[in-house]
């Protein structure tokens, strides 16, 4: 009998469930994250609204023809519309709204906000309202610098595996073919884990010359679905990695990079491609993945001397699960 891949259930927080450039003013969408269908909507004055599929008067899929009448989703059935709160705001062949209804949520929303040009939903399986805010990250916004390489994966993991990589120190000689990353200096504060490592590297320089560059590295875990580390020394740049599970054992993983408009073919625009590419390619995320889509998470793991502090990390993670 082959053992469960994953004993713990689903993590709650805020997640990742697109960017914010892609949905548009009046759009529809269809999702599935957390195990569940959900319909996405922007409002006609740019408000995002969250909801269950299921029109609470005869059951018509709202994602399929619905519309977005001004700050109202309307159902494609019988027309009845309802704003980003689940309240019914318009029945066109009724005289009035149901007296039970009328100004209460009937349609089941879900918590939703835009930071750093990403949709935000919180998942809790209780339903439990939000205890914590997503972060504010201020180079995400700022027009001098560049928001539009991004990235995607899909594959067979969770959240837990993901994250838990970065204090897995031993891993990087073997599967990225690298030196170990030192872990620095790491902070727990509640819900926030943050991790901070600087030091002087040697590298090549403009001229092709060699230059010793302080460089530093702070990741920061905000809950199960919000981290991003930031890079500064030879190029500046923040990359935002986005994890939202879809099923128990299904993600979604984005990174949204944001670095300084370096100019084309430059110097520091040729750094900054080659720590894209490093990022994500066999030295990064995309050596990861082929060990990720197939691992086993063992709660009890045989663990030596030259391994990283992960089960420090996995007692810090654990309080994002609902045992119950």
């Amino acid at each position: 009998m082959v053992a469960e891949r994953f004993p713990m259930p689903m993590p709650f927080g805020w997640f990742c469930i697109g960017f914010s450039d892609e949905l548009e003013n009046n759009e529809v969408k269809n999702l599935h994250y957390f195990e569940r269908e959900m319909v996405l909507f922007r409002t006609a004055s740019g408000k995002v609204g969250l909801t269950s599929p299921v029109c609470p008067h005869l059951g018509a899929h709202l994602g399929h023809g619905g519309t977005v009448q001004g700050e109202s989703l309307r159902c494609p059935f019988h027309h009845w519309q309802y704003d980003k709160e689940g309240i019914i705001t318009a029945i066109p062949y009724a005289k009035r709204i149901p007296p039970k209804w009328e100004g209460k949520p009937c349609l089941k929303t879900y918590p939703v906000c835009e930071k750093n040009n990403v949709i935000w939903a919180w998942y809790h399986p209780e339903e439990k309202a939000p205890d914590y805010d997503v972060l504010d990250l201020p180079e995400s916004r700022d027009p001098e610098w560049e928001h539009s390489r991004r990235y995607q994966w899909t594959f067979a993991s969770c959240p837990q595996e993901i994250a838990e990589n970065g204090v897995d120190v031993a891993h990087f000689q073997f599967v990225h073919n690298m030196e170990a990353v030192p872990l620095g200096k790491t902070e727990y504060e509640g819900h926030i884990r943050r991790s901070h490592v600087s030091g002087p590297k040697t590298v090549p320089n403009e001229k092709g010359e060699m230059e010793e560059v302080e460089v530093s590295v702070s990741v920061v875990q905000n809950g199960a679905g919000q981290k991003w580390t930031r890079f500064s020394g030879l190029g500046d740049y923040l990359v935002q990695v986005l994890v939202t599970p879809i099923t128990r054992e299904q993600v979604d993983v984005r990174f949204a990079y944001s670095h300084p408009k370096y100019e084309k073919g430059s110097y520091l625009d040729a750094v900054m491609e080659f720590a894209i590419a490093s990022t994500n390619g066999q030295q990064g995320v995309e050596g990861d993945i082929p060990i990720w889509d197939k691992k086993f998470h063992l709660e009890n793991p045989v663990l030596c001397d030259g391994d990283g502090p992960i089960m420090q990390f996995r007692k810090y993670f654990s309080q994002f699960y609902n045992f119950a």
